[in-house]
């Protein structure tokens, strides 16, 4: 170590003299070192083109959004900005998403990734992922969709929140896939989250679509979340009641046309109010399927002509941002060549200064000899500490279960095992080679309880993630962990363990559902799933679950198991901390 730190040292002092020399001979340069953090100053002009562009998206004038953020996209290449070229970059797609140009919208989306991979947890995965999303719903990709969603919903970053949001979008891809039971398992779960109730627009949606489940799978109770999404989006002047009266003419169209057609009329006349003309549309195709003659040729008339008005002004968007992206690339390009004149005239100082960086080339050459040969001779050292646990398992394994395996080998080869006292005797010998093998195996094995538990612990459930089933974490960001007893922590990490690795053997399931609360000074961890579920002769019967209660009952916590043949299984149990 001491070495390291003299030539860490010597090193430091090299480097700040030659970044010294540089100083005094070149004064007027400066050098970005982290293109991710800026001053304020340097992001006035950016800022103040982004600001506009979102003043005149929420005014729903495009053209001028488009052409302001086109002009921050610039300014931020300009100044290497990465942070306000991604921003810039994603208010672009979201104009092409609104205006349906969804190629658009998925051109300068994808032109964020690679920048993203810069700084893979900033705060824009999300918003990207979740637009990512909506543009493969939007073009019918479900399986992409998919992907995207649970990208978003497994970011660090992502609020609880924005989580709704999320697994929302996802209970409207598994119903477009006419997987109903999975979408109604996860909007049931939605309405118990208090973050549903928080975003009114959200909550109804949920209501809607739940009722929509319900409807195919032809429970009553589907009039009654329809009723009740209507009457909150009512109260609200919330624009979701525009669905809620679409699925409410859906579900009268069989059963009394006076009533789809009342609901029908009134979702096209809050969307013809609310300018929103994908639904006015909607509205029209029913409205034209629940009348008949001159009735109906007017609405299809209707029909036809907003079609063709929605595609003269789509196209007529498309041209024009096709004319700003032309103009930015040719004020891009005329930046470019004033750049490039103004390195030649720098290039005369840099060859100043060659002689100084081969210094510092050779004082880092120098340092990476050093430092490769300490990690030798620490390699070295792990080595032999491998060595040394490697002889004292063996001599554990041979002095504390040999013999006993020898044994009990014997006992069974010579004795009647027919008799109840010899079975009981054979068990009690195996069950103390089962607990001195687990014990061994407890002290060779560790889980991290340190800073880095909650990022392992993520990652070992993340780990039990397939195509086929998709494991979803819920309250893990809301718990302090460093709190906790270091006990505690390996107590769930392990349960949770044997719980999803009991769940790929057994339980055939597509989506397991894992919420973590901490009331009362007690962990309550809920495990759900909708699998095939078991009966309590094979619950009893699994070592995994067994070994679960066992973990539980030890920090004399409380579980319990519901479940039954075809209809999932749920695990709940607390912890006292």
């Amino acid at each position: 170590m001491t070495c390291t730190k003299l030539y860490l040292s010597i090193t430091l002092l090299t480097l700040l003299l030659l970044l010294n020399s540089c100083k005094k001979e070149q004064p007027q340069q400066q050098i970005v070192k982290n293109p991710w953090k800026r001053s304020k100053a340097d992001r006035i002009e950016t800022d103040k083109y982004i600001d506009a562009g979102e003043i005149y998206f929420q005014k729903l004038n495009y053209d001028s959004a488009y052409y302001c953020n086109a002009k921050a996209k610039l300014s931020a290449e300009v100044k290497r900005d990465t942070s306000r070229i991604i921003l810039s970059l994603l208010n672009l797609a979201k104009i092409h998403y609104t205006q349906a140009d969804y190629a658009g919208a998925e051109t300068a989306a994808t032109e964020i990734i690679p920048l993203l991979e810069k700084k893979k947890d900033h705060a824009y995965n999300y918003d990207i992922n979740l637009l990512l999303g909506n543009i493969s719903t939007a073009t019918l990709d479900y399986k992409n969709s998919l992907l995207y969603y649970n990208k978003a919903l497994r970011l660090k970053k992502t609020t609880p929140d924005e989580k709704v949001i999320i697994l929302h979008n996802i209970a409207r891809i598994y119903i477009k896939m006419k997987k109903i039971k999975i979408a109604c398992y996860i909007l049931e779960y939605l309405l118990t989250k208090k973050e549903s109730t928080n975003n009114v627009e959200v909550y109804t949606l949920t209501l809607t679509n739940l009722g929509n489940c319900y409807l195919e799978l032809g429970n009553p109770k589907a009039l009654e979340y329809y009723l009740k999404s209507l009457r909150i989006a009512l109260k609200t002047n919330n624009i979701s009641k525009i669905y809620t009266y679409i699925s409410l003419s859906e579900y009268y169209k069989k059963k009394d046309f006076v009533l789809a057609n009342n609901y029908a009329v009134l979702g096209y006349n809050a969307a013809t109010t609310l300018r929103i003309p994908n639904d006015r549309l909607e509205c029209l195709q029913l409205l034209i399927e629940l009348n008949t003659g001159a009735t109906a040729k007017n609405y299809a008339l209707r029909y036809l002509h907003i079609n063709d008005s929605i595609t003269k002004v789509r196209q007529r968007a498309k041209n024009q941002y096709a004319k700003i992206r032309y103009d930015s690339k040719k004020e891009k390009e005329e930046n470019l060549q004033l750049k490039a004149q103004k390195i030649e005239q720098e290039a005369h100082q840099k060859k100043k200064n060659i002689f100084l960086y081969l210094i510092l080339g050779a004082v880092t050459a120098i340092g990476i000899v050093i430092t490769y040969l300490l990690l030798a001779k620490n390699k070295r050292e792990k080595v032999k500490a491998t060595y040394a646990t490697e002889i004292r398992i063996s001599k554990k394994l041979h002095d504390e279960l040999a013999n006993d395996v020898y044994q009990t080998m014997a006992f069974a080869e010579t004795q009647d095992l027919s008799t109840t006292r010899n079975k009981e005797i054979l068990l009690s010998n195996l069950d103390t080679i089962y607990s001195r093998t687990r014990n061994i195996s407890k002290e060779n094995i560790t889980v991290e309880t340190g800073l880095a538990f909650l990022s392992d612990f993520k990652e070992m459930m993340t780990d039990f993630n397939t195509h086929e089933v998709n494991v979803i974490a819920n309250g893990l960001e809301a718990i302090n962990w460093s709190t906790l007893d270091s006990n505690i922590k390996i107590i769930l990490y392990r349960v949770i363990q044997e719980l999803l690795v009991n769940m790929k053997k057994y339980s055939q399931c597509s989506l397991v559902l894992l919420t973590f609360n901490l009331k009362e000074k007690k962990l309550q961890i809920n495990y759900m799933d909708n699998g095939i579920g078991a009966t309590e002769n094979q619950i009893k019967s699994k070592n995994g679950l067994q070994n679960v209660e066992n973990r539980i009952l030890a920090v004399k916590g409380n579980i319990s198991f519901d479940t039954s043949p075809n209809k999932g299984f749920k695990v709940r149990f607390t912890i006292p901390i």
